[in-house]
């Protein structure tokens, strides 16, 4: 875990109490840049991708491409999980890691099996997406996350 930058102090000495905001302000650009991958990479997902599909059950059913032949139902289910439970998970930093890579095994097969004929330009949007996840499922969910604070209180 890393150590945050030193917090302001009062003239007197005394360190200024760590709320949110100095946190926020003193935090390490890593953790800030986490951060920002988790929320708007999450929220994109969720919103372009996981919502419409729960939105649209029926039809996605009857739409969705089953490369690896385990039945639609099936992929559907996995799909929305990894669209849609996975970004719940990773907004607050919960399992990030685990998280993220199920995102990862979704994208995989939609780019490498369902999209496998697209160039890089029509794709761009997944392999962007991929870029985002496999950052987060290497680097982790970073100092502002539950996954920190569990981790913290276990250290303490």
């Amino acid at each position: 875990m890393q150590t945050y930058q030193t917090a302001p102090t009062t003239q007197s000495g005394q360190t200024v109490k760590q709320t949110w905001l100095p946190r926020l302000l003193w935090a390490p650009a890593q953790d800030l840049g986490l951060l920002f991958l988790r929320l708007s990479g999450a929220l994109l997902l969720l919103y372009v991708h996981g919502l419409p599909k729960i939105i649209n059950f029926a039809g996605e059913l009857q739409h969705i491409d089953d490369p690896l032949h385990v039945g639609r139902a099936f992929t559907l289910g996995f799909a929305i999980f990894a669209e849609v439970l996975c970004p719940v998970l990773i907004v607050p930093g919960i399992l990030t890691r685990l998280a993220s890579a199920a995102v990862l095994v979704l994208l995989s097969v939609s780019m490498f099996l369902v999209h496998a004929d697209w160039s890089i330009a029509e794709g761009q949007f997944g392999w962007l997406l991929m870029i985002v996840f496999g950052s987060i499922a290497l680097m982790g969910a970073g100092g502002f996350s539950i996954d920190a604070a569990l981790s913290q209180k276990a250290e303490d």
